[in-house]
């Protein structure tokens, strides 16, 4: 065997041996019985996406909604891009991503804020997308739809977690950005 050969082995056997010390299954993702398996992440094509204006300038209501016939996972924190800028809105309060489980026909809602009120700094961009995991594509947005008739200013975007009600969205962002 060669050297690395031969670490590798060690490695695996390592990795085994403490996969039995403690009854851990040495297949990944494999159900036990008795545990219930976790859903699959949601397939683009089961999910709807929309989008409407907010109940403050520079402030748009999103909301995903699983149409599909089975219970799956988005991410927790809504993909929000701006056209012909880079990244993303950041997540109030910041977070990591995760999970969030949608049933059928349930909706997950988050609020996203474009800019500060009243700021005049930033850029003006025509649309807004929104993907309910960041692997997806997502839906695309005009200014209108969103109720900023004049174009989306955006200045340190940021939104909230997909929450169960457009209220706790709304509250989620208002207590985040004060």
């Amino acid at each position: 065997m060669r050297p690395s050969s031969a670490l590798t082995a060690a490695l695996t056997a390592a990795a085994a041996l403490a996969l039995t010390a403690t009854g851990a299954s040495a297949t990944a993702g494999a159900a036990t019985p008795g545990a219930s398996a976790r859903p699959a992440h949601c397939q683009e094509k089961a999910l709807r996406i929309s989008a409407s204006p907010g109940d403050r300038r520079h402030v748009a209501r999103i909301a995903v909604t699983n149409r599909g016939g089975r219970t799956c996972v988005v991410d927790r924190i809504p993909t929000v891009t701006f056209r012909g800028l880079d990244g993303s809105a950041q997540p109030v309060p910041p977070a990591t991503s995760g999970s969030y489980v949608l049933s059928p026909g349930e909706r997950g809602y988050a609020a996203v804020r474009t800019a500060e009120r009243g700021t005049r700094q930033g850029h003006v961009v025509r649309s807004l997308s929104v993907a309910a995991d960041p692997a997806h594509y997502g839906v695309t947005f005009g200014a209108a739809t969103v109720g900023m008739d004049r174009g989306i200013r955006v200045w340190e975007p940021v939104t909230t977690l997909w929450h169960t009600s457009r209220g706790a969205a709304d509250r989620a962002l208002a207590a985040a950005t004060r």
